[in-house]
């Protein structure tokens, strides 16, 4: 389990849309997200902040209690210690790696959400975001499909669903 921020760097902004307000995650949006290496499946949503609260939501609506939880060394996952098989790696002094305790896997998902960001999107705004991150989660979880069973599971989750353009740009 991890969390990142999505968003363009200040220096990079216009004047006009610049926070003044600092540097690092400044502007940006969090996201938080889990993968499961039984099934190499992905969960992730946009979240307002990265309070103990909030990851601690995220982790008892998506993982099963006492399932092993691996994440790096942020303080706000201290509490699950009771709930879950909780162990860090201490990236704060260079481990990231520790047997079978690393978070190298939803990392890679970052990785891949990030490039799209800054090589074909360009621009994730805040209000669809949400819609980015998902789509990067199903590209994710059927990766290892072939083509057209790709496209029969993206058939089979539209049926019954309808997004009309008022309400995309409401």
């Amino acid at each position: 389990m991890d969390e990142t921020f999505v968003g363009g760097k200040e220096a990079n902004k216009h004047e006009s849309k610049k926070l003044h307000a600092g540097r690092g995650v400044v502007g940006k949006t969090a996201v938080v997200g889990a993968k499961d290496r039984a099934t190499g499946k992905i969960k992730a949503e946009v979240v307002e902040d990265t309070t103990a609260a909030t990851l601690h939501d995220f982790v008892l609506d998506h993982i099963l209690f006492g399932t092993p939880l691996y994440t790096d060394d942020n303080r706000a996952y201290t509490g699950l210690r009771y709930i879950y098989d909780l162990d860090t790696v201490k990236h704060s002094v260079g481990e990231y790696v520790r047997g079978m305790v690393h978070t190298n896997g939803i990392e890679s998902f970052w990785a891949t959400l990030k490039r799209a960001h800054k090589g074909v999107y360009h621009k994730f705004s805040k209000k669809h975001l949400h819609r980015y991150v998902q789509d990067f989660v199903g590209r994710h979880d059927l990766r290892d499909y072939d083509t057209l069973e790709q496209m029969a599971e993206v058939a089979r989750s539209m049926t019954g669903k309808r997004l009309r353009y008022a309400d995309l740009i409401a």
